[in-house]
């Protein structure tokens, strides 16, 4: 243990810098050494990146850092990937075009690692394509009893179907097993519209291309739409030209960008005449690129972010309704405000279990105070059923949840059996998902 357990505590922040903790730190390298520590008599939480907004990896006691556990350790002929649970996405992505494979879809930030994003629920954008999680084919889970579990749709089947999305609350992902497909490129159409075409067209235009999404800027009625079509490699790329690339995503979303955040939050009268500026100041282009190019976006400006998945039906109303509450106000929001789809899943505590869903993610810069715009987001969303992204800013508990999510019960049992004195458990979990009940 003593290989494993730093010899000092340690100040831990997350990457918008609004969870931080006094830890002690483990870096374990195999399942082992994970199944040493979880029956050590400690409490313990493990961590990826830090990249969520939430308290979900926030530890007690000790945290697991999964740094050790990294690498592809194995990639069949029909392109099942066994990877590291620690793995980096980035670097994921990177050795799998290396090889001739890609994950078929994804969110677009990359700094997470692959555990951390299966766990929260990470997903990208596409009507026929669900989260990442439904990439997932196996897993090889440590549990609070220090057993490793490998599990699949055959082997410890109900806690594979639990575990998809996780919360890291069944035991510590070692290892997964994914499920990628040949290498493909992307082409990308992006360019203005208006909020008020994409509500009267919703559905066709979120239909219309493989991957679409779009950012509206409050205080305009200007969207950023992208529309992304999965074309063969061997047809070609033709990326951005180098200069475009730098000066579209670097300089203005970016730099400019940041300074716009600046200047609002020392003059927030500002902030509608820089709403309307950052709207217009990224044109139309069109490029083609290998996948996860173009489905990643460069984050260099900490913020803040809630994120709601609706039923895709009711995503329209939704928008409105929230436009409408913010032109009522004296709000002064920088950030424009994402909007994706996804196809449905069977997986018990995905934001999309059971039903075809739109995201609306809100944000504001980092240190900052969301205020009345994410209460107001929230509350629209929890009039149809809103799901919040477990990794993102929410202030719903257990009672709420259980309405929410059809399979609730069903993940809070596996929970219990595995962990029923709550050795993976802090205070977010024992609100979102009760206290463990072994």
């Amino acid at each position: 243990m003593t290989q494993v357990l730093s010899s000092e505590r340690t100040r831990w922040r997350n990457w918008a810098g609004n969870q931080q903790a006094e830890v002690d730190v483990a870096h374990p390298a195999s399942a082992e050494e994970v199944a040493e520590l979880l029956t050590s008599g400690r409490r313990v939480r493990p961590i990826g990146s830090g990249h969520s907004f939430t308290a979900v990896g926030r530890p007690d006691d000790v945290q697991l850092v999964a740094d050790r556990l990294t690498g592809i350790h194995d990639i069949t002929d029909d392109g099942l990937v066994t990877v590291g649970a620690g793995t980096p996405l980035h670097r994921l992505n990177a050795e799998l075009s290396r090889r001739g494979w890609a994950m078929t879809n994804l969110g677009d930030i990359d700094r997470q690692t692959i555990a951390g994003a299966l766990s929260t629920g990470t997903h990208g954008t596409g009507a026929r394509f669900g989260g990442l999680a439904t990439q997932l084919r196996g897993l090889e889970l440590v549990t609070p009893a220090g057993e490793i579990l490998r599990c699949d749709a055959e082997r410890n089947a109900d806690v594979f179907t639990a575990g998809r999305v996780g919360l890291g609350a069944l035991g510590v992902l070692t290892a997964v097993t994914l499920q990628a497909v040949s290498a493909f490129a992307l082409h990308a159409v992006e360019g203005p519209g208006t909020l008020t075409h994409a509500l009267a067209e919703f559905d066709e235009l979120m239909t219309s291309t493989d991957h679409v999404e779009f950012y509206w800027f409050p205080h305009t009625d200007a969207i950023l739409l992208k529309c992304n079509t999965r074309v063969p490699l061997d047809e070609g790329i033709d990326p951005l030209p180098r200069w475009r690339s730098v000066w579209d995503d670097e300089v203005l979303s970016n730099v400019a960008f940041a300074g716009v955040i600046a200047a609002g939050k020392r003059v927030p009268a500002l902030v509608p005449p820089l709403a309307r500026f950052s709207a217009k100041a990224l044109g139309a282009r069109a490029f083609t690129d290998h996948a996860h190019r173009v489905f990643v976006s460069r984050r260099r400006v900490r913020f803040l972010e809630m994120e709601y998945a609706v039923p895709r039906a009711d995503a329209p109303a939704v928008l409105a309704e929230l436009r409408r509450a913010h032109e009522a106000s004296d709000w002064r929001e920088a950030f424009p405000v994402e909007v994706r789809v996804a196809a449905a899943d069977d997986i018990p505590l995905s934001t999309a279990s059971g039903r075809e869903s739109a995201y609306i993610a809100a944000h504001v810069p980092a240190h900052t105070d969301p205020g009345p715009w994410f209460a107001t987001l929230e509350k629209i969303a929890g009039e149809v059923g809103g799901r919040p992204h477990w990794g993102k800013l929410h202030g719903l508990d257990a009672a709420v949840l259980r309405e929410r999510y059809p399979r609730f019960e069903e993940f809070v049992a596996v929970r219990d059996r595995l962990d029923p004195t709550g050795v993976l458990s802090n205070e977010y979990l024992d609100r979102v998902l009760g206290p463990a009940r072994g």
